[in-house]
């Protein structure tokens, strides 16, 4: 026989088990609830119930918390966001701060790197800084770039008018001036303190191509620039100045950071810049396949006319016949038998200086949007504009745009274009660009072209998407997680 001490602690012993086993039940049926709230306060977001979102995600975070990191993380994830659409950033920002400590600890690379990029653009701490070495000066752009309304959209804090400052001569005062401008510049990224990480200096394929002829004035330019950031910027021993970039390179970056990934394969770019068009397009395995032409708005005005001294009617007349010629053996050729991908893309995204100051000056009620479709009648229309009425093109009516906002916009964009380019510049990247527009329009897909506003500092978007592109790549190739 059992004695009753024996029993008694044997019943106990049963009882201690059973209720660890119910225990445990409990805790799987309650991570199972916590897992579909998880899920269902989500899909709640989706349809504009963030507040019952939030909710049910507080109510799941107890059966989580130290059992299941994983599970946990996600839903620290999904506060963060629900708390920014409730416009609660700092909020956010904490739920988001935990999700990102915990997919480290659980070495989720790409997971962990999302929620450093949210956090980083919550906090204001995603600023770029961009100093393109061009043709026609030094430009610089620090902002930071939002995905809305199916574009990047750039949230430009700086962005001087760049000084005229000609560094493809290669003369010794020109490389002067540029220094005083780069010392200028490179004070304001410290200013803003962004890391050299976040910072993209590189020569134009303008003057890489122009400079490359004369080898040692590219060096010596390279070394005069390269010093300057040396003793402007200490410690950034990793910001170098890209002396590579090609158009074919240059045209790339334009389409990665103006077009968003998904319309890529629907989607070719085109550039018309100061010294050279550039332009190309993505195939379905992801090649870039590009094109140039090495005439740009400012360089073909100048072959037009190299001593700048034929009267205007006689430079008409001259800038018609040539860009006709240019029309007929370059640009149709390339357009309509050279890059039959061109054809086969029903969008095109349009960028450079002549393509800007078409927008300002035919539609400036378009101040400030960041995507604007254009039309061959309007391409037709500003070469006519041009070439026969020249003031009422530059001094476009405003009266119609009632929002004031808009209307200080196109005032300054106005000024601006005014100041960029001459009557004699003009004529030519309007002819150019008419040429353009008139040789996708001969391919057999009507096509759809927008122009992408802030386009000269797409460039430096594309290197950091690229770069932000790369670093999840490789993040989920190495845990797919």
């Amino acid at each position: 026989m059992i004695r009753t001490s024996t029993f008694i602690s044997y019943l106990l012993l049963v009882l201690i088990f059973f209720n660890l086993g119910s225990a445990q039940a409990q805790n799987a049926v309650n991570t199972l609830e916590a897992l579909h709230f998880i899920k269902l306060g989500n899909t709640l977001r989706m349809v504009d119930r963030t507040q019952q979102a939030v909710d049910l995600l507080l109510r799941a975070l107890p059966a989580v918390q130290s059992k299941d990191d994983y599970l946990e993380a996600v839903a620290y994830e999904n506060l963060g966001f629900a708390y920014t659409d409730l416009e609660s950033s700092q909020t956010a920002l904490s739920y988001f701060h935990k999700a990102q400590n915990l997919y480290r600890k659980l070495n989720y690379g790409a997971s962990e790197a999302a929620m450093r990029q949210l956090i980083g653009e919550m906090a204001g701490k995603d600023l770029y800084a961009g100093i393109d070495i061009g043709a026609s000066g030094v430009k610089l752009a620090i902002f930071r770039t939002t995905y809305e309304n199916g574009f990047y959209e750039k949230n430009i804090k700086v962005k001087p008018i760049a000084p005229n400052v000609t560094l493809v001569s290669g003369t010794a005062q020109s490389f002067q001036d540029g220094q005083e401008v780069m010392k200028v510049y490179l004070d304001s990224i410290k200013k803003y303190k962004i890391p050299a990480n976040r910072t993209y200096i590189a020569f134009s394929s303008g003057i890489n191509e122009t400079l490359g002829k004369t080898p040692a004035k590219k060096k010596r330019l390279y070394e005069l620039f390269s010093s300057l950031i040396a003793n402007s910027m200490p410690g950034s021993d990793s910001l170098l100045i890209d002396s590579t970039l090609t158009a074919a390179r240059e045209a790339e970056l334009f389409l990665i950071g103006s077009v968003p990934r998904r319309l890529w394969i629907a989607t070719s770019c085109i550039d018309i810049g100061s010294g050279n068009t550039k332009g190309g397009y993505y195939d379905s395995g992801r090649r870039f396949h590009s094109y140039s032409l090495p005439y740009g708005t400012k360089t073909l005005a100048n072959l037009i006319d190299n001593n700048r001294s034929l009267a205007i009617d006689t430079y008409r007349d001259e800038a018609k016949r040539m860009i006709k010629a240019i029309a007929d053996t370059a640009v149709n050729v390339e357009f309509n038998t050279a890059s039959p991908g061109l054809q086969q893309r029903k969008t095109v995204a349009l960028g450079g200086g002549i393509a800007w100051a078409m927008t300002v000056y035919l539609h400036p009620e378009k101040a400030g949007t960041t995507a604007v479709p254009l039309t061959l009648a309007d391409a037709e229309r500003f070469a006519r504009l041009a070439l026969t009425d020249y003031q009422a093109l530059i001094h476009p009516d405003l009266t119609a745009i009632n929002d004031p906002l808009v209307q200080r916009k196109a005032e300054t964009d106005i000024s601006n274009v005014q100041n960029q380019f001459n009557e004699k510049q003009l004529i030519a990247g309007s002819l150019l660009l008419e040429s353009v527009f008139k040789a996708y329009a001969n391919t057999s897909i009507p096509k759809r072209f927008i122009f992408i506003r802030d386009s000269d500092i797409s460039w430096v978007t594309g290197k950091f998407l690229e770069m932000l592109n790369q670093n999840y790549e490789r993040a989920i190739a190495k845990t797919a997680r």
